[in-house]
């Protein structure tokens, strides 16, 4: 039946060089070729794919638990990576784009295809 361990997820992109330079170089992870000329981030068990007519997700598609959010924004940040900036009723994050205090602490980015991505303070 089905096995959660082999589980993956997927998202698409519109330029997989783009993709794979902002996932290997600027975010530092391990990234290899897959099947028909999609990325695979290893440790996270996630396919990045090509799509023509690709849309960004308007939600979080990739979460990185991190020790210290803070010190991972500003990791991040160093290595050009653009934080959101949120100011709504139901979603509010410091001028770093950091989200304290209304659920885990958090911080949101996006990879150069607009998809949505963070990094989570695991407890």
């Amino acid at each position: 039946m089905l096995n959660a361990k082999k589980a993956l997820s997927s998202f698409s992109v519109d330029n997989i060089q783009k993709a794979k330079d902002f996932y290997g170089k600027t975010l530092g992870l391990e990234v290899s070729g897959g099947p028909e000329g999609t990325l695979v981030l290893s440790d996270a068990k996630t396919l990045i794919y090509p799509k023509p007519n690709h849309q960004p997700a308007t939600f979080t598609v990739l979460n990185f638990p991190v020790d210290n959010v803070e010190k991972a924004v500003d990791e991040l940040t160093q290595r050009g990576v653009k934080f959101e900036i949120y100011n709504e009723p139901y979603l509010k994050t410091d001028a770093r784009g950091i989200s304290h205090g209304n659920g885990p602490t958090i911080a949101w980015f996006k990879d150069p295809a607009g998809n949505i991505l963070s990094v989570l303070e695991a407890a």
